[in-house]
């Protein structure tokens, strides 16, 4: 884990960095009072949202640079790190005014590369702590070009923040928690801390603490959750506040696994299942090759005849055939669909490719 490298950024991470604090400042009394509350249980900074991007004008926005004033009086009473996001250059010049010891860019900033430069442009000549949500879409080059564009304006102290990505589908999430971003991103910036923000995945507080232990149990560095006294009045996002007694019971309860263990017994069992992991995996890609070669002799006659490269009426044959198969396997339904269709758009691709010269 890097919790390491946010303590060096003079961060609270022992266990684990904890960010926690309202979705936005509403007053100063709701503001102080969960801070207090907060300061009890070593978050590692307290976040408020001072500006809120909503997605239909009329909603509660954030109570603008008044809020900054309340987190100055957060640390000075309680002596917690404070922060906020930005969305624009307004956002960052006054957010150093107030001195905000951690700022982040939100998952709708992060969307935009040119929003992200002109923060970038801002924040030039500073080193605050800044963390980056992951883009509402589940896309990993743009999360990772956020932070290069920060990273090539002279910042050193760089975070992300996973919160989930926008999905057609219904499910029981607000957002789906695509796992396998954060996981690319960590392989290819293992330097860079990874928080989760569980509270913008789940939507709802009775599912945060499943999707915490989740992201513990991918060796997340920590979690920003979002807490207010009073849940049931909040003026932006009531539903996925957790209250501080609710925070803390959740905090108490956390496992916090360990990447490798010290047991003989363990590391020799475990070899021996990585090895019979490694020989299906290498089967694996020998039949999905020998499955392609299949294939590309298809399309040869496809393309012979001048029949179309895609066939519906096979391909939903195929999918209805597979997903049984996988049922009695006992394999999830939507892993194997996925699994079909990447093989079945690879088929196309190649099939493609060889007629049309590619």
């Amino acid at each position: 884990m890097r919790t390491p490298i946010l303590k060096e950024w003079g961060l609270k991470a022992e266990p684990v960095f904890l960010a926690a604090g309202p979705c936005s400042a509403e007053s100063e009394q709701q503001v102080l009072t969960t801070a207090r509350a907060l300061a009890k249980k070593g978050v590692g900074f307290f976040r408020a949202g001072i500006w809120k991007p909503r997605t239909r004008p009329g909603s509660f926005e954030g109570v603008g640079p008044a809020g900054l004033v309340w987190l100055e009086q957060v640390r000075a009473e309680t002596g917690l790190k404070v922060g906020t996001e930005v969305a624009e250059p307004a956002h960052v010049e006054a957010c150093l005014e107030h001195r905000m010891d951690v700022l982040w860019v939100g998952a709708r900033t992060t969307t935009n590369p040119f929003s992200v430069q002109a923060i970038a442009d801002a924040l030039r000549g500073t080193d605050v702590p800044v963390f980056v949500k992951n883009p509402m879409s589940a896309d990993v080059a743009l999360w990772l070009g956020a932070l290069e564009r920060l990273a090539n304006a002279g910042l050193t102290r760089l975070g992300a923040i996973h919160r989930g990505v926008s999905s057609p589908l219904e499910m029981r999430y607000r957002n789906a928690p695509a796992w396998k971003m954060p996981v690319e991103l960590m392989r290819l910036m293992p330097e860079i801390p990874m928080i989760c923000d569980p509270s913008h995945i789940c939507g709802k507080a009775e599912l945060i603490p499943a999707i915490a232990q989740e992201a513990m149990d991918l060796l997340f560095d920590g979690l920003m959750i979002e807490v207010h006294p009073n849940p049931s009045e909040a003026l932006s996002d009531a539903a996925q506040q957790l209250t501080p007694e609710e925070f803390f019971l959740l905090i108490d309860k956390l496992q916090l696994p360990q990447e490798k263990s010290g047991s003989t017994a363990f590391v020799n069992r475990m070899r021996k299942l990585r090895d019979g992991v490694d020989e299906l995996d290498s089967r694996m890609l020998e039949l999905l090759s020998r499955r392609m070669e299949t294939v590309r002799e298809m399309g040869k006659l496809k393309s012979e005849q001048n029949v179309s490269t895609l066939q519906p009426e096979r391909w939903a044959e195929i999918l209805e055939d597979r997903l049984k198969r996988g049922r009695q396997l006992n394999l999830p339904e939507a892993f194997v669909q996925q699994l079909m269709q990447s093989v079945h758009e690879e088929a196309i691709r190649q099939q493609e490719a060889d007629r049309i010269g590619l």
